[in-house]
């Protein structure tokens, strides 16, 4: 809760210039993107409240990911990491979630470069180290605690600025 007391803090305080940089990123309005946010949130306490069949927890999981990864990375965590307040929380969430690990992750998950550990305590991801393309790609795990703490934090911050860069932009 603290965290995203903070962001929205932040953020319900950047002046007008930032947030017309933030929202003129896109060209997605981002009344659409909070409303993706919530639908998004939806399916995944329906999801919860049910027993799900198998398949439905594996849709499940490629939705998380893809939402919290590559959708907000690329809609929010980039701009937010440019346009927030230097040392600020936004900045080192955003930059953080848009860094190795998680950006080699986000990156196997836009390719489909990865699958469940054998005991499915986790995910197996194949991605580059850096940015050079011609670099082998490199095999990397990530635990579901871990992967629960980053898609967290990228709910938080998305949610934060969304609701918070759009509430005060003119």
């Amino acid at each position: 809760d603290r965290l995203a007391t903070t962001v929205a803090a932040e953020l319900r305080f950047l002046p007008i210039e930032a947030k017309a940089e933030i929202l003129a990123s896109s060209p997605v309005d981002i009344a659409a993107r909070l409303d993706e946010l919530v639908a998004f949130q939806s399916f995944m306490e329906q999801v919860q409240a049910a027993k799900p069949h198998p398949a439905f927890v594996r849709a499940q999981v490629l939705y998380q990911n893809y939402v919290c990864f590559v959708y907000l990375g690329e809609a929010c965590f980039r701009i937010l990491a440019k346009s927030a307040p230097a040392g600020s929380a936004s900045r080192k969430t955003s930059r953080f979630l848009t860094d190795n690990p998680v950006r080699a992750f986000r990156n196997a998950i836009a390719h489909g470069n990865w699958t469940y550990n054998s005991d499915f305590t986790g995910l197996v991801f194949w991605a580059r180290k850096g940015s050079d393309p011609s670099e082998p790609l490199s095999q990397f795990e990530v635990s579901q605690d871990e992967l629960n703490f980053w898609q967290s934090l990228a709910r938080c911050v998305g949610y934060a600025a969304y609701l918070h860069v759009r509430s005060g932009a003119g």
